[in-house]
């Protein structure tokens, strides 16, 4: 998701597009998260988040995670499995129909000391059960969080 206008502008309009974010899992099953910029132009500044942002046009999802995450931490990696795809109408709000997707992508503990920030104020590992309760979190990225950590006890 993007914004448009000033960065310094308050009433900035936020504008969304097609995305793609990593559910990066490390090995106990914690999260990689980025804690967001503080600034008004983008979508839940100062929330916690998933790595990743916008499919460009005629760019295919996996793709741009790939460009994402290389942009973002310098993470380079092999494997990502789709997890889920969020679907979003907001026409009623001149904004357009747009989608959201998530990938796992397991990162082994020991590399993310190596890993190097771009974006966002900083970046941190938490357990699953401490995201949706001790942190503030973006919610859409909330709820894929809630369901790959819960997703044993989900479905039949």
């Amino acid at each position: 998701m993007t914004a448009t206008a000033g960065a310094e502008d308050p009433r900035a309009r936020l504008t969304a597009t097609d995305a793609v974010a990593a559910l990066i899992v490390l090995d106990q099953d914690s999260y990689l998260l980025q804690h967001r910029d503080d600034k008004p132009d983008i979508w839940y500044p100062n929330h916690w988040g998933c790595f990743g942002g916008s499919v460009e046009p005629g760019e295919a999802p996996l793709d741009a995670l790939h460009r994402e995450l290389y942009e973002e931490l310098e993470l380079e990696f092999d494997d990502a499995e789709f997890f889920a795809r969020f679907d979003f109408d907001l026409t009623r709000l001149a904004i357009g129909r747009y989608y959201r997707s998530y990938y796992v992508v397991s990162v082994a503990a020991d590399r993310v000391s190596r890993l190097v920030l771009h974006e966002g104020q900083e970046l941190g590992v938490f357990p699953g059960g401490a995201v949706g309760r001790d942190l503030r979190v973006a919610p859409y990225d909330a709820f894929a969080l809630f369901l790959h950590h819960e997703r044993r006890r989900i479905g039949t």
